[in-house]
């Protein structure tokens, strides 16, 4: 099942910020006065200088976060922890108004989209697919300046050691030009741009689509389009293979798939789709399985009796984008419905 708190990341622009573990401890920044935060920032600032950053870049930075930001500290304390399961999650993440959205954003983007994609070894529904969850195709990038959600988060204790690398990577990718510190937005634990790269992601994945020199991922859609397609072809995405489908399974009388052993993983062991078969698992569409000849796991992510998937290679590859189960299959159909 799902917590409410990936849910978010998954739907409001999460790439990162949907694993951060619940945490409890930690002293609160109310109790911390004026004196500490401007040390906190003055260590920042050393830290950054000596990591390369320009001392304009670090002096324009650390003026947008003069003080913690209590709305980033509210919504980070307060993340609902109720659970969702797969059924509730698609009922609220696959729509028909986001497919019909999709396809209109495709059909108007697919001859930018698909030679990026081709280019950088990904197909057009899974870089649809994330555009369209992380951020409704570009609509929905997070309303927080990045540098002072990252400077909050790194002072308030909780995690400090992560979101204070991130915030010295923040001013690093400023350092390029890419975009001004004040144009920095995103979500309220870091996460940018379109696609919702924490900065860490960025300086790995984050790539130039429109042949500028910059990786533009707030407003360039071929930057953003480049990215994605880059960060899941590194993954180990495969070109023109499923990442997985809709599957029936044979129940026994007392509910269960007879045919697999026990398992602590909500994933079957993988076999071949023909052992698959073999079992009495068969496609939900009539033409047969999608990719007959590879070899995949079955996935029933609210238990026997529930909805049913083979998944492929290429399902991990977008789970290592985010890893849910929730967010790769909303992921890859969504995807699929947009660009068929």
């Amino acid at each position: 099942m799902m917590k409410r708190r990936h849910f978010l990341a998954a739907t409001a622009g999460g790439l990162m910020m949907g694993g951060l573990p619940a945490w409890a401890g930690g002293r609160a920044v109310a109790s911390r006065g004026t004196a500490d935060y401007a040390a906190f920032l003055g260590g920042v600032r050393q830290q950054a200088l000596s990591a390369g950053v320009p001392s304009a870049i670090v002096e324009q930075s650390l003026a947008l976060a003069q003080a913690p930001n209590q709305e980033v500290l509210r919504l980070d304390r307060h993340q609902p922890e109720f659970t969702l399961t797969w059924a509730q999650y698609r009922a609220r993440v696959i729509s028909s108004a986001r497919e019909e959205k999709g396809r209109q954003a495709w059909q108007r983007v697919r001859g930018t989209l698909s030679p990026l994609g081709q280019t950088l070894g990904c197909d057009d529904n899974a870089i649809m697919g994330i555009w369209g969850l992380e951020s409704g195709f570009g609509e929905h990038q997070g309303r927080f300046n990045v540098i002072e959600a990252l400077a909050t988060l790194a002072f308030d204790g909780r995690r400090a050691a992560f979101f204070r690398s991130e915030l010295i990577k923040a001013m690093q990718i400023l350092a390029q030009g890419v975009i001004s510190p004040a144009s920095m937005l995103g979500s309220y634990a870091g996460a940018m741009g379109q696609p919702q790269f924490m900065p860490s992601a960025y300086l790995r994945f984050a790539a130039d689509g429109d042949g500028d020199g910059k990786a533009n991922i707030w407003s360039s859609e071929a930057d953003v389009f480049a990215s994605i397609a880059n960060y899941l072809g590194r993954s180990g995405w495969r070109r023109g293979e499923p990442w997985g489908e809709e599957v029936v399974v044979p129940l026994g009388s007392n509910g269960q798939f007879t045919a697999l052993a026990a398992t602590k993983s909500r994933h079957a062991p993988v076999h071949p789709v023909s052992t698959w078969q073999a079992m009495g698992v068969r496609p939900v569409q009539s033409s047969g399985f999608l990719a007959p000849q590879a070899t995949g796991s079955l996935l029933q992510p609210d238990g026997p009796g529930g909805q049913a998937f083979l998944v492929y290679h290429n399902f991990r590859a977008i789970r290592a984008y985010n890893p849910s189960d929730y967010y790769a299959l909303a992921v890859g159909i969504l995807g699929d419905r947009m660009t068929r």
